[in-house]
């Protein structure tokens, strides 16, 4: 039986350009999808499997700094609210710290790819088996399990590499890295392999890799050796490839939940309507109401 893996990384190195002019300085990681941080959601879908290490990947010390006095604890704010009597607001506050959660940094001091920033975690790592989460990317099952409680589900059954992946028409997929020889069972996928961004004439399938990831300790073994990946960086999705053609196992999975993009200002807009209105049936009252107005 594969090992529960209790640690995961969060790439959250970069500029956040397509974020601006907020992360000039603030990271994007603290801007809010209907009223909680997206780094929360990462963090609350980790707690829901019991991962007990949370390992970020930074690239300036003001960076880090943030994310060091988000995640550690604020004793005189949690006296005030409780003194004030708002229950409700100190229960958030605690709840952003997971009990026995610990928060731990390795820094990306050049850009060179998705994977360098992951292979930047393999000392903290160590042997152990790892999850890897786009944080800017957020998942939400309104009627069931979180995401990664599903992949766990499938992990336990069959090792190897797990990933969610989202069904694509042929057009799209050349923006995503494409499973290679996918075999559907139900809402799994068997794959021999992955290719990034493939021109539209070589889409293998309609199988799109979009992570979270739950990932053998072996990839950390194999990132060295994509250094000159599909776009001359170290790309996840290369050694993913790699481990696949070496006969470690590739699953994806079709996660139940909808998915909020939060990359950029425009879908970061977007998610916060589409979930804000589907959380809160007093505003989408309020939306018809406007609309009604503006529309006249």
């Amino acid at each position: 039986m594969p090992n529960k893996p209790e640690v995961c990384i969060l790439p959250v190195a970069g500029l956040s350009t397509r974020n601006l002019p907020a992360t000039k300085v603030l990271h994007k990681g603290f801007l809010t999808l209907n009223n909680l941080p997206i780094i929360q959601y990462a963090i609350n879908a980790c707690k829901e499997i019991g991962v007990k290490e949370i390992v970020f990947i930074y690239s300036d010390q003001s960076c880090k700094h943030l994310f060091e006095r988000y995640f550690s604890p604020y004793p005189w704010l949690e006296e005030h609210l409780e003194q004030k009597g708002k229950s409700d607001l100190l229960k958030a506050v605690k709840d952003i710290i997971p009990e026995g959660m610990k928060f731990s940094f390795a820094e990306q001091k050049e850009p060179l790819g998705n994977g360098h920033a992951i292979l930047m975690a393999k000392e903290i790592v160590g042997k152990r088996d790892f999850i890897v989460m786009w944080p800017d990317d957020i998942y939400i099952n309104f009627h069931g399990e979180g995401i990664l409680k599903q992949l766990s589900n499938v992990y336990e059954k069959t090792g190897g590499m797990v990933e969610n992946i989202m069904e694509f028409p042929k057009e799209e997929m050349v923006r995503y890295g494409a499973l290679v020889g996918a075999v559907r069972d139900g809402r799994t996928v068997q794959a021999k392999g992955l290719v990034e961004k493939p021109k539209l004439e070589e889409v293998p399938s309609n199988y799109a890799s979009m992570g979270p990831y739950i990932l053998p300790n072996v990839i950390m073994d194999i990132l060295p050796e994509v250094k000159n990946g599909s776009n001359g960086e170290i790309n996840l999705t290369d050694a993913l490839n790699l481990a696949a053609e070496r006969g470690v196992p590739l699953t994806g999975v079709l996660c139940r939940g909808l998915r909020f993009d939060c990359g950029t200002n425009d879908e970061l807009a977007k998610s916060n309507l589409k979930l804000s209105l589907m959380l809160n049936p007093d505003l989408r009252a309020y939306t018809k109401e406007l609309l009604d107005t503006i529309l006249v």
